[in-house]
């Protein structure tokens, strides 16, 4: 099997691009939530990073052309520009926009050579302003490697290949599905390349990091994978709608999804599958019909099914010259098992059901009615917890100093905060004297004995105390220190543990360990 990978750098940058007919000035950086989510080359080179607060870097660029995410946007133009792949190759599949892959080696039997196949589908990509780079070996996943470098590995030499590349290349393209956490501590181990992930035996990645490691593993030993857009047999889940009136206009393109969106969800949830890899088939007027395959790392939801469809029926009708649209198909091409329940004991409910019903949710009261706790950078606890809408992305917490930041692990419960009467805590010493801080920030003595409410426990370790000044900018100065504490009751019960803060001559629980 050989497969071509086309990769588009910095799509989003290049959809805004097409959209504004090419009149953007550079340097350009498409901003959500306030922060860079992807810039252009130029903007790069005057010193602009993903996720660079906007303010900074208009600070950095002052003429920096900024534009609004967009999803949509990225979809719909990258489904019009798809549509030049056809000429050149049968079997194209879109991993998102801005990467598609080919079946080469068809391609090649029919155009007389790799090499041309490659350089072929290129020029099918070529738009004035827009960037594409091209790769090429016997598995998907190193093809999507070998993009990078725009390299053309020859057959039997995957392998080889990856055993030189970085480790971070597994992170470089969110279509490998690689999980951030695993990588990371692959490279605290010191593995520094592919070549040397692959030279740990399967059976230990498999031991130390599960299913994660064992897909990393998979992909650094070039191990075999699936060809491009085969027809995998799966049930009869098809649908199909045939309006009265043909599709012309985006907005009916766009109710026309929505409707089979939901019909093909709900033959999916009867026979308990998710979709993995979509077939969007459209009968035109003319009689011709053209399809395209879109592929995700997980199951599609029914809005996420509704969107690719949207932006694929955008995109022939704006920018593929196909006409009136008389018949449209949804074609699941690849199926998997939903989620797996956890626990025998849990309601039988998957995240994919919470999803959905949380998306539900937020159609109805809006998207700011539903939200999840994200780690944040800070020096307490309740600080470093930020509510956001629920399925926004969050961006990583900046790894800037936190001087007299709480060492990890992190407290597992919080209380009611440190003004409710029920934080108050004493603590004392072997002679039963209070235990403080000193203006030095120092223990006045070694903690002995707590007491929290009715309850008495001895102390069997601690640590700290660590200082904070905190809103001496606002000329409201407020100083604290933290301290850890483990104690035990005189039962000999399993031990606890507490994180107190020392505020205004007193402690009080801020939260609770375990």
């Amino acid at each position: 099997m050989r497969v071509a990978a086309i990769w588009f750098p910095d799509w989003p940058v290049q959809a805004a691009r097409l959209d504004a007919d090419d009149v953007l000035p550079e340097p350009v950086a498409v901003v959500a939530q306030h922060r860079i989510k992807v810039c252009s080359r130029q903007a790069r080179s005057r010193g602009l990073r993903r996720g660079m607060l906007l303010r900074h870097a208009q600070a950095l660029v002052p003429e920096l052309t900024v534009v609004e995410d967009n999803p949509d946007r990225d979809g719909r133009m990258f489904a019009a520009l798809a549509a030049g792949f056809d000429d050149v190759a049968s079997s194209v599949e879109v991993v998102r926009p801005g990467l598609v892959v080919v079946d080469l080696a068809a391609a090649a039997k029919f155009h007389g050579g790799e090499d041309i196949a490659v350089e072929m589908l290129i020029d099918a990509a070529a738009r004035r302003g827009i960037d594409a780079f091209a790769g090429a070996a016997d598995e998907l996943a190193t093809a999507i490697v070998a993009t990078r470098s725009s390299a053309l590995v020859p057959k039997g030499e995957s392998a080889q290949f990856l055993a030189a590349q970085p480790l971070r290349v597994l992170l470089a393209e969110v279509a490998l599905a690689a999980d951030a956490e695993t990588v990371k501590a692959l490279g605290q181990l010191g593995l520094a390349t592919l070549g040397d992930i692959a030279n740990v035996p399967a059976t230990a990645m498999s031991t130390r990091f599960g299913a994660r490691g064992t897909y990393i593993h998979r992909i650094a030993r070039a191990a075999a994978d699936r060809r491009v857009a085969p027809e995998l047999p799966v049930a009869d889940l098809a649908v199909a709608i045939t309006p009265e009136d043909p599709i012309e206009r985006v907005d009916a393109a766009a109710f026309a999804a929505r409707a089979l969106a939901a019909s093909l969800h709900e033959r999916l949830k009867e026979a308990g599958k998710v979709c993995l890899r979509l077939k969007v088939t459209a009968e035109l007027g003319s009689g011709e019909r053209v399809e395209r395959v879109w592929r995700t790392r997980e199951g599609l939801s029914e809005s996420a099914t509704a969107d690719r469809v949207r932006w694929q029926l955008d995109g022939w009708l704006t920018g593929g010259g196909a006409g009136q649209i008389t018949s449209l198909i949804l074609e699941p091409l690849e199926l998997a098992q939903p989620e797996v329940v956890g626990e025998l004991w849990a309601d039988g409910t998957t995240t994919d059901e919470a999803r959905r019903v949380v998306e539900r949710v937020q159609s109805q009261l809006g998207i700011d009615a539903v939200v999840q706790p994200t780690l944040v950078g800070g020096r307490g606890v309740a600080e470093r917890i930020e509510l956001v809408p629920y399925g926004e992305s969050v961006n990583e917490p900046q790894a800037a100093p936190w001087p007299g930041a709480i060492p990890s692990p992190l407290p597992a419960r919080l209380g009611g905060g440190i003004e409710h009467p029920s934080s108050k805590v004493l603590l004392i010493d072997a002679t039963a004297k209070p235990v403080g801080v000193t203006a030095e920030v120092l223990l006045t003595s070694a903690p002995y004995a707590l007491g929290w409410g009715d309850k008495r426990y001895l102390v069997t370790g601690w640590a700290g105390p660590w200082p904070v000044d905190e809103g001496w900018w606002a000329g409201v100065a407020n100083r604290v220190a933290r301290l850890q504490v483990v104690g035990t009751r005189e039962n000999g019960s399993e031990p606890c543990g507490w994180l107190l803060m020392w505020t205004r001559q007193r402690w009080r629980v801020e939260a609770v360990y375990g």
